[in-house]
């Protein structure tokens, strides 16, 4: 005959064996350490923060406490950033919403996209091609290409640096920019008789798109017949903006098209027409 139990003491000790099995069951948990499946959502102003066991943060992403921009930064194990997103790489950073920057060891900045110029990459600085033409060394009245090169645009500012030297009668020099079939030029000047005259130019590139191809020449002439005038290159690369107003005119076309793209206004109702 199964045993039934008689009396009080019996059912007290049935209780209190379920109630720990309850209570041993509880604390079973599947491990913390995996999500298997779905999505983690941290919205409302919250952040992700990663530390290293001395407490360093090594990845942070979610919205700034101060700022109030939403940025990424990965850190080397002693704090230094190593790659960010937005603006919160230190306390005092300015950079613009979802500017994109590598970081060296040394805290320097080494990869960036352009502050002022959405268009354009920031650092490194690029190299321009310009080559010498056998007309280096010149003895003409007409302008002729001392120099010349086509390169693809990947900085906003272009900085060049030459030295002419022109013997009697001076001469004359000047920097063209040639792009989708359209010279400009970008700077000319006068060169003192018997000296070499230097000249650097800084100029955004206007109107070019990153990677679109330009084609830059150094010119140079006599003022006066039979004599000579010799253009020498000294620095050729585009580079960053460092004011807003070094940031190039955005071209022609993207304006047409960000424009043609905007929605068109909904036709007013009855109500509010």
């Amino acid at each position: 005959m199964p045993y039934v139990p008689q009396d009080v003491l019996d059912r007290l000790a049935n209780l209190e064996r379920e109630v720990r099995q309850l209570r041993g069951r509880a604390q079973i948990r599947p491990a913390m350490d995996q999500i298997l499946h779905g999505d983690v959502t941290i919205g409302e102003g919250g952040r992700l923060i990663v530390k290293d066991p001395d407490g360093t943060a090594v990845f942070q992403t979610g919205q700034t406490p101060t700022v109030g921009d939403y940025y990424t930064t990965m850190f080397r194990d002693d704090g230094v950033p190593a790659f960010t997103i937005g603006a919160n790489s230190y306390p005092d950073d300015d950079a613009p919403s979802q500017m994109v920057r590598m970081w060296d060891r040394n805290r320097n900045i080494i990869v960036m996209d352009d502050y002022y110029s959405d268009e354009f990459l920031g650092r490194p600085w690029m190299p321009v091609q310009l080559h010498p033409t056998e007309r280096q060394d010149y003895g003409g009245t007409s302008y002729e290409p001392a120099w010349v090169g086509t390169t693809p645009a990947h900085n906003a500012v272009l900085y060049l640096r030459t030295s002419t030297y022109a013997n009697t009668g001076g001469g004359q020099a000047r920097v063209v920019l040639t792009h989708d079939g359209t010279e400009t030029t970008l700077d000319e000047w006068d060169c003192a008789a018997n000296s070499w005259t230097s000249r650097t130019i800084t100029h955004p590139l206007d109107g070019l798109r990153f990677l679109s191809y330009f084609t830059l020449r150094v010119d140079h002439r006599n003022k006066s017949t039979g004599q000579n005038v010799e253009t020498r290159l000294f620095s050729a690369y585009t580079r960053n903006t460092f004011t807003e107003d070094e940031a190039p005119d955005v071209p022609l076309a993207v304006t047409a098209n960000a424009l043609s793209a905007e929605p068109l206004a909904a036709a007013p109702t009855e109500e509010g027409a």
